[in-house]
């Protein structure tokens, strides 16, 4: 048998890569939620034993200008935001957001699902002094989600694990405003100066073509000092650089290997996934819960925040979704039932890395930050344990269906 013409064989490959590309990244992070969970259960084991208090003391420890909690989630974790920036700029231009028909259903089931968890908190808290917490139960989790489904193994549609991993994109998003708008203090109108011309430059390194990613990094590392100094939280100036980091749009084939963008996000991806959001969980997830009060699960901040995660991240995705379904606005996921989408809308409840991130914002140290790690803790897994749950029962019941015909 003759092979296919050469004509053929490349335009199978531009097939093919897209799709190998997107399943690379899905497998990146279900395998980084993965190893986060055994980060995070270690950390509970550890400040609950004989090591707590070395555990605790070791992240006060000062190193330098910064302690190294500080050092954690003010500068790992800007690196952790340049990469959603970067995927947040490849979806919007060149993935599975470049078009408005495609973003209209994630966007939908994100600001619902940002919007629902945020009033939740505000019921139980409005009244208190902790209102300033009604960000944390906002975002998802990609990694811990994604990790759940890939536990659940290779039946779950496709379709949900990107419908997921973009409504997640959108969290992050809308987290990211969230941050620089409404957890800022106060500024330093010197320092904002200086980011700005930092910026400036780095608009120009991109209008003009540049394409080796250092120009961009060391200003990104100058952007980063002046961030922390100016009143406005370090991590934003990861997405700021994110922004100017070029790339080369090719929709509907294969992506442009040598764009910086894709490059730097390659790069960082498997550092991220698999050693600065663990250890950013390893530090931040060490809840004390020995000696806690028997009052902080049923207080305010801890209820609101289990809650807003379990039960206003449920409603929000699954209502929105349905809604725009029966208007026609957007169309359910191919190849899902409903059941799936259901157990979906459970996983984007579970909200630990940018819960915790949020939570350290809004509270900083204290019993409050205490109720809000406990509060992620116990919404996150029973969003992880429902949504698991159903969709194993969802994905069994349409396999039984498809075996019957």
């Amino acid at each position: 048998m003759k092979p296919p013409p050469k004509a053929v064989r490349v335009l199978r490959s531009r097939v093919r890569r897209p799709i190998s590309a997107l399943r690379a990244f899905l497998v990146s992070e279900a395998s980084g939620g993965l190893v986060l969970m055994a980060a995070a259960s270690a950390a509970l084991v550890i400040a609950n034993s004989p090591l707590g208090e070395a555990y605790a003391h070791a992240l006060h420890a000062r190193l330098g200008p910064l302690s190294l909690l500080h050092w954690i989630n003010d500068g790992l974790m800007a690196v952790f935001f340049l990469l959603v920036g970067l995927e947040i700029k490849r979806e919007g231009l060149d993935g599975r957001l470049r078009t408005w028909p495609d973003r209209v259903l994630p966007g939908l089931a994100a600001a619902a699902g940002m919007a629902a968890p945020a009033l939740v908190y505000l019921a139980f808290n409005l009244a208190t002094g902790t209102a300033r917490g009604w960000a944390i139960p906002a975002a998802t989790d990609i990694a811990f989600a994604l990790g759940v489904l890939a536990l659940l193994g290779p039946r779950v549609p496709i379709s949900l694990k990107i419908f997921l991993s973009a409504v997640a994109i959108v969290d992050d998003l809308g987290a990211v405003v969230i941050i620089a708008l409404f957890y800022t203090g106060s500024l330093d109108a010197t320092m904002l100066a200086g980011a700005a011309a930092v910026m400036l430059a780095l608009f120009g390194l991109n209008r003009s073509g540049v394409r080796a990613l250092w120009p961009y990094l060391v200003l990104g590392f100058v952007l980063w000092v002046l961030v922390l100094r100016s009143g406005i939280h370090p991590t934003v100036a990861g997405v700021l650089l994110a922004l100017f980091i070029p790339i080369r749009p090719t929709p509907g084939r294969p992506e442009d290997a040598a764009s910086p963008l894709h490059r730097l996000e390659h790069a960082l991806a498997p550092w991220v996934a698999f050693l600065i959001v663990p250890v950013f969980g390893f530090a931040n997830a060490g809840v004390q819960l020995i000696g806690l009060p028997a009052h902080a699960l049923l207080d305010p901040v801890t209820l609101g925040v289990a809650l807003g995660l379990f039960a206003g991240k449920q409603l929000g995705v699954l209502l929105s979704v349905r809604l725009a379904v029966a208007l026609g606005i957007a169309h359910k996921p191919g190849g899902a039932n409903w059941g799936q989408v259901y157990g979906v809308a459970l996983l984007c409840g579970i909200g630990f890395t940018m819960s915790l991130f949020i939570g350290g914002l809004a509270f900083g140290d204290g019993l409050h930050e205490t109720e809000t790690k406990l509060g992620v803790l116990v919404g996150s897994l029973l969003s992880g344990i429902a949504g698991a749950v159903v969709m194993k029962l969802a994905t069994g019941r349409t396999a039984h269906e498809k075996g019957a015909r």
